[in-house]
């Protein structure tokens, strides 16, 4: 087994190895990668979840929807009205829903509940637009949609 030292320089002497040594760089990196890759699942820890799909689709506007708007202040608006309490916007609710069920039975056809959409304020609590779900609920509404902007630049098919 033999060494090499170095290459003989014009004296006739050995000159140094210029040569880096990488084994144990190498070595020192897979050491690494390894205690990363058991250490960083045990790091990170997080509640399996199956996240929704967004998908982005244009409302079809029909005249028997609920139009509802919630401002930063927690004012609710039916249309351009603003409703005083939950109460008030529980019996209109509960009138609007009777009135279009009542014309759908006398023109003969099937009976579809009108859908309810909210516009909500971006700066509003959760907790405004919460008791406005809870009283539409209480009122027989089903169908419940949120009217939002999308962002800049995104164009929607139908």
């Amino acid at each position: 087994m033999a060494m090499n030292v170095g290459s003989p320089d014009e004296s006739g002497g050995q000159a140094p190895l210029a040569d880096i040594n990488t084994t144990p760089l190498v070595d020192v990196m897979l050491v690494l990668l390894i205690i990363f890759l058991i250490t960083v699942p045990v790091v990170i820890q997080t509640v399996p979840l199956t996240l929704p799909k967004v998908v982005n689709l244009p409302t079809t506007t029909k005249p028997e929807n609920v139009l509802l708007s919630v401002d930063q202040s927690c004012n609710t608006y039916w249309g351009q009205q603003k409703i005083n309490s939950k109460q008030e916007l529980l019996d209109r609710s509960v009138a609007a829903l009777r009135a279009e069920i009542a014309r759908q039975k006398a023109a003969g056809s099937k009976a579809e509940l009108p859908e309810v959409h909210i516009r909500g304020d971006a700066n509003m609590e959760y907790r405004c637009v919460g008791g406005v779900i809870y009283t539409l609920q209480r009122a027989g509404f089903q169908k419940i949609g949120f009217i939002s902007e999308p962002p800049a630049g995104t164009v929607t098919e139908r």
